[in-house]
């Protein structure tokens, strides 16, 4: 129905309803207006502002029509909206004298002529026309001046579908609990829920008092109420979508490099090669800077990761990534656009560093692992200034994009490897553990190297030149923008930091040196502290030790002279490097042997005879051990620091150091030059 073109207008002088009060429009300037409320009082007010107000209204004149529902009248049956349509041409007639389809020229029909018929005449010649009340004619005139062609459309055709249908009120509600009881199950099919569905039913409400449709009809209602939550679908996919948030997803930004960084760890889905020749997979954990996208660290170990790891892996994201024979020179950063004039100055280790920015988070966001949420984690975090955020239990999301670089990382690197797994049993090889080719080191380096030119140098899909929206960066120039935009800086550690972020325990220095974990570690360096008292009250003068649980051949102890390293006194008898895991496992076979467990003798000479062995098996679990040890001892850790200078004393020559042999044994002499 055409409008006259002032019909929806305001004008100086029109009364309207805003704040809970009439005003009347007393001047109009712009696109302020200045009104007058009943009282006297006058305001100035933008006019989108008054016009979007919930209680505007001009007073006396016709409501604003509403627009046709144009997507809505696309899901009305063609019979339905062809009906609407023609009652619109008799709309339309009544109210101009010619209908909607009238060709140029027409002339109205004299019962419809509006120079001669009034508008009520008119209704009556429509309502004897089309056989209907007159009343019907004006309710649809009503209708379609409101709504336009929707007023028209039979609503009767419009009401959404009731999902349920007739079904009990009682049923739907033990479905929806059945359906629910199923995302933490394994997958089944319909028919196991249907039965459960009935049991449940008659053991609540009793035998025939529910009204229960038939087969058929209980199907479409499963499917109806199942919908979207893949109750018959994969049993990952159920559990996912059950445990993402009902609110809408907030995307993570981050402003400057370490403002947010995201650490998680995961299961690699590659199988590696332990030095005991057994195949396992290894766990993964990664850092990542949530403005650059740059992986800060990443550090494999076998089987599980151990708290002391996460901490491990702030150290190295705080020093910078060596460059390593056989890189090309492509890596180095001195070769990349990051500012490596700029960092030298800061880090003469800048000179030989490799292509990858050093970043000092200001937030790391964790989840409830027990690794990162040890005391070892958080007393690191907690001296570098780093604030911890705990992710939601069960909420990926809110680490989004950790979450999404590990599926990165499987699709660019993992699946090129030898040993590929694939992300689930449904899409693993054959025979992929005969596959594996790679140890922990050779996949660590791997994975170094690739950081550096698969991933840091690769452009991100997330990274945006803000002069050229459409071209993606790569991590590195997001680092460089960045670095210039908010004057970022680093101040990285020194190799002596290590210590500070290894696990801590508090011994007394006696005669016989340090005891933990009936392991005793002495040296001559600790003559001037046996007996004495630290000086630390509230640890009742005990000493300070760090230790390493990945080799628990030495120790660290401070001392007001600085750090001392004391060797492990029975590491002669040992031909390797051993984990606390390791050791551990080592008094449960001298148990099973009858030997004394506390007897740390006897459990060197088991720890000795414990990686040969393992070479050769069968045992399955002491080879595990074995290639565990290998591969924590084989990871990278900054030079050990140096021993504090000898006390002042009278004698001119200082003793020479004694270097005790070991215990001789033949197979493990065999097995070296073989």
């Amino acid at each position: 129905m055409p409008l006259r073109g002032d019909a929806f207008v305001l004008r100086t002088g029109d009364w309207v309803s805003f704040d809970d009060t009439d005003h009347q429009v007393v001047a109009l300037s712009g696109t302020s207006v200045r009104l007058r409320s009943s009282d006297g009082s006058e305001t100035v007010v933008l006019a989108s502002y008054l016009m979007a107000s919930p209680d505007f209204a001009v007073t006396g004149a016709d409501p604003l029509p509403e627009l046709e529902p144009s997507g809505l009248l696309s899901t009305v049956p063609a019979s339905v909206l062809a009906a609407a349509q023609e009652w619109e041409r008799h709309v339309v007639e009544v109210e101009t004298g010619l209908p909607s389809d009238a060709a140029p020229g027409s002339t109205p029909r004299p019962e419809y002529e509006p120079a001669t018929r009034s508008l009520a005449e008119r209704d009556a010649a429509k309502a004897a026309e089309l056989g209907v009340g007159i009343r019907t004619v004006q309710g649809r005139r009503y209708a379609y001046a409101r709504q336009g062609l929707w007023g028209l459309v039979d609503q009767r055709t419009t009401r959404l579908a009731n999902t349920t249908g007739r079904a009990d009120a009682r049923l739907v509600t033990v479905i929806e609990e059945a359906v629910a009881a199923e995302t933490p199950a394994s997958t089944g099919t319909r028919s196991r829920l249907i039965r459960r569905v009935i049991k449940q039913i008659e053991e609540t409400h009793g035998p025939g008092v529910v009204p229960i449709p038939s087969r058929s009809t209980l199907y479409k209602l499963v499917d109806r109420l199942s919908t979207g939550r893949h109750t018959f679908g994969s049993a990952v996919t159920r559990r996912q979508t059950a445990n993402r948030p009902q609110k809408p997803f907030t995307p993570t930004f981050a402003a400057r490099p370490g403002e947010q960084v995201q650490i998680d760890s995961t299961p690699l889905d590659v199988m590696v090669v332990l030095d005991s020749g057994l195949t396992a997979r290894a766990d993964l954990t990664i850092a990542v800077d949530v403005a650059t996208r740059t992986i800060c660290a990443a550090v494999l170990r076998p089987v599980g990761t151990k708290a002391v790891d996460a901490s491990l892996l702030l150290a190295k994201m705080l020093v910078p990534e060596p460059m390593r024979p056989g890189w090309a020179a492509s890596l180095r950063m001195a070769a990349s656009r990051m500012p490596h004039k700029r960092l030298l100055d800061v880090d003469a280790r800048m000179q030989q560093a490799a292509a990858k920015p050093v970043i000092v988070p200001d937030t790391i966001v964790i989840d409830g692992g027990k690794v990162f949420l040890s005391d070892t984690f958080t007393r690191a975090c907690n001296r570098l200034g780093i604030s911890v955020q705990r992710a939601r239990p069960r909420t990926p999301t809110d680490k989004a994009i950790v979450e999404a670089t590990f599926s990165a990382i499987n699709t660019l690197f993992c699946q090129h490897l030898a040993g590929y797994t694939g992300p689930n049993v449904s899409r693993r090889g054959e025979r992929v553990e005969d596959q594996a080719a790679w140890t922990i080191p050779e996949l660590q380096d791997l994975l170094d190297e690739w950081v550096l030119a698969g991933w840091q140098a690769r452009p991100h899909d997330s990274l945006r030149d803000p002069y050229r929206p459409k071209k993606a960066i790569s991590p590195n120039d997001e680092y460089a923008s960045l670095v210039a935009a908010c004057g970022y800086l680093p101040l990285v550690l020194r190799g002596e930091d290590y210590l500070e972020l290894l696990p801590v325990s508090w011994r007394a220095i006696n005669d016989y040196g340090i005891r933990i974990g009936y392991r005793t570690y002495d040296t001559p360096d600790l003559g001037p502290f046996r007996r004495q008292h630290s000086g630390h009250t509230t640890k009742r003068g005990l000493w300070e030790v760090h230790y390493d649980p990945y080799d628990l051949s030495q120790v660290f102890v401070r001392t007001p002279r600085g750090w001392v390293t004391v060797p492990w006194v029975h590491l002669p008898l040992v031909s390797a490097r051993f984990a606390d895991f390791t050791w551990q496992h080592a008094r449960r076979l001298a148990t099973e042997t009858g030997l004394d467990n506390t007897n740390e003798a006897a459990v060197a000479r088991v720890l000795d005879t414990l990686l040969p062995r393992a070479e050769h098996g069968p045992d399955t679990r002491t080879a595990k051990v074995a290639g565990r040890t290998r591969a924590g001892a084989a990871s990278h850790r900054p030079p050990a620091p140096r021993a504090p200078e000898p006390a002042p004393s009278d004698r001119t020559t200082e003793p020479a150091e004694v270097i005790p042999f070991g215990v001789f044994d033949a197979h493990a002499e065999a097995e070296r030059w073989l």
